[in-house]
């Protein structure tokens, strides 16, 4: 495309040049004339097609690049630790990664566009050098202040982009709970449409005062360079025309001069402001390879690469654990010592913020102890391949996510690889008692759940805990860990679920978090843990018979069912 308005430029002036002899003499041979309209016909429509083709090879690339990047910021984020997920400034840097997966595709765009611009104008130039050499530095006077404008103020814009990034995310966080039906009751039940909506319009003005004032600075000075290159292309075309009076020029070269002028000026300005789209683009781009390039924490890790046991011989052993949080004031846990035996059943109980979680985090080295050490068969566990070591588990946690998926991937995910054997996600059900829920949908295990997508159904608290349970039965694991997956039944639905759980994990570890103790006293063993440390460790009976805290919680329990 590159040669086509130098060449339609060239034929329109041979055209108008013909016709102007053809007028001044006698002939009546029109061929050449016809011949000329002829080339011209054929390169209108090919440069149109060769646009076209352009346009679509571009959409064609840029939905391609949209999904292989989104899909490798999703890997990439896999790749990171917990500690990276829960860190507010990792949030900014995938909020900038993720706008560029749609948006950066233009700059493989602008920069084959400026390519092609770069031949045209030099074409071009080559023309105005042959008739008139003084038009190329008009040109060059006309379109340099716009050039250095431009660049001033794309380095503006993106200064401003990356230093809102943590409130852009706020905006969109308080339009996703202003308008979600997650929120909807609590933003009903509380009043709280005009609080968020109010917060929301006052951090938006602010973003728009910003925004609107590097604009208008931007708009102004624009326009003041602009008016500079009209008038310098009004003074070559002047120039032009006064040559031509002259008789130095014909028309068709007129038309040639004035036409490649003002082509090589909007040219000019394009290739300029594209330039300066493709600086802000590479700097916006510069976010997301920043992500990518974002270095997973290296924990110290299968050092020996020692093969997990297909089995438990001693279980695990936590020897003076401490652990606190990046960034946090005190420990979490504090010289925690405990032995989880082979095949036992360890229920842990606590006050809130007594560590129960975090232990199991540690468990799952989804975190490092900060000191002391964690023994699988008498081997740290920081001597297996971490991922390979994390597959030894199954796993629900108290704020289990709810898939707006079928209800078969809903199960499935609990391990994935599986999820082509209904058979083994209908047992998993069945274990888990989510089978009562599905066998009352019309689709079965193709119902999709949740609101978010068409013919979706939502479910109860408790009927989503089933199908969570569902996922920790899919996975024949070694040890399966529930951290307060039943809450949200009632006590008989828990109890019963709770008496299958033992039932089904009679020959594996398993770790019980409740605050029932209805439940927990099925256990083998309770650790009580307060202030992060072992407060006490024994059986239902033993613990009652200490009258330590664990006799006293359950006392003030059993009181409020009497």
């Amino acid at each position: 495309m590159a040669f086509m308005p130098v060449a339609i430029l060239w034929v329109g002036k041979e055209i108008i040049d013909a016709v102007i002899a053809l007028s001044q003499s006698d002939t009546s041979d029109y061929t050449k004339l016809w011949w000329l309209v002829g080339i011209e016909l054929v390169l209108a429509v090919g440069s149109d097609l060769l646009g076209r083709a352009a346009t679509l090879s571009t959409t064609l690339v840029g939905s391609l690049y949209a999904n292989e990047s989104s899909v490798e910021i999703i890997k990439k984020t896999g790749q990171m630790e917990l500690s990276d997920l829960e860190d507010s400034e990792f949030y900014d840097k995938l909020e900038r990664a993720r706008r560029q997966t749609s948006n950066r595709i233009s700059l493989l765009s602008d920069l084959l566009s400026q390519a092609q611009s770069l031949i045209t104008i030099a074409s071009l130039i080559v023309g105005l050098i042959v008739f008139e050499p003084l038009l190329v530095l008009l040109l060059i006077l006309a379109i340099i202040p716009s050039l250095i404008n431009e660049l001033k103020f794309t380095k503006e814009s993106y200064g401003l982009a990356f230093r809102w990034s943590p409130e852009r995310r706020e905006l969109d966080y308080l339009r996703y709970v202003g308008a979600s039906d997650v929120t909807a009751k609590e933003i009903k039940l509380f009043g709280l449409s005009d609080y968020i909506s109010d917060r929301f319009k006052m951090l938006s003005d602010k973003y728009y005062l910003e925004t609107r004032s590097l604009a208008i600075r931007r708009s102004a000075w624009g326009s003041l360079f602009n008016v500079l290159g009209s008038l310098a292309y009004y003074g070559a075309y002047v120039f032009i025309l006064l040559r031509v009076l002259a008789g130095i020029l014909t028309v068709g070269e007129l038309t040639f001069l004035a036409g490649s002028f003002n082509r090589l000026r909007n040219s000019l300005q394009q290739i300029f402001a594209r330039f300066s789209k493709i600086t802000e683009s590479s700097m916006y781009l510069k976010d997301y390879f920043d992500f990518m390039d974002l270095k997973v924490q290296e924990i110290e890790d299968g050092k020996r690469g020692l093969p997990l046991p297909k089995s438990l011989h001693n279980g695990f052993t936590f020897d003076r654990v401490s652990f606190r949080y990046p960034g946090a004031e005190k420990d979490v846990l504090t010289d925690l010592s405990f032995h989880l035996k082979s095949t036992e059943k360890l229920a842990l109980v606590g006050e809130n913020g007594a560590g129960k979680t975090t232990l199991i985090k540690l468990l799952l080295r989804f975190y490092e102890p900060t000191s002391g050490r964690i023994f699988l068969d008498g081997i740290d566990i920081k001597e297996y391949d971490k991922a390979t070591y994390q597959q030894f588990f199954g796993v629900i946690f108290q704020d289990f996510f709810k898939y707006n998926f079928s209800a078969r991937d809903n199960i499935a995910v609990g391990q994935i690889s599986q999820k082509e054997k209904l058979e083994l996600i209908k047992s998993a059900a069945s274990q888990s008692l989510a089978n009562e829920v599905i066998e009352e949908f019309s689709n079965g295990y193709d119902q999709q759940l949740g609101k978010r997508f068409k013919d979706g159904v939502d479910l109860s608290g408790g009927q989503w805990q089933k199908v969570a349970l569902a996922r920790a039965y899919m996975k024949d694991a070694e040890v399966v860990i529930l951290d307060e997956p039943t809450s949200a039944l009632d006590a008989r639905a828990e109890y019963e679920a709770f008496q299958r759980f033992i039932g089904l994990t009679q020959n594996k570890t398993a770790v019980i978090i409740s605050h029932r103790f209805s439940t927990v006293r099925m256990a083998d063993r309770i650790l009580v843990l307060k202030d992060g440390k072992c407060h006490e460790i024994g059986s239902h009976e033993e613990l009652l018979a200490n009258e330590g805290l664990y006799a006293e919680l359950f006392s003030l329990q059993a009181a409020g069912y009497q």
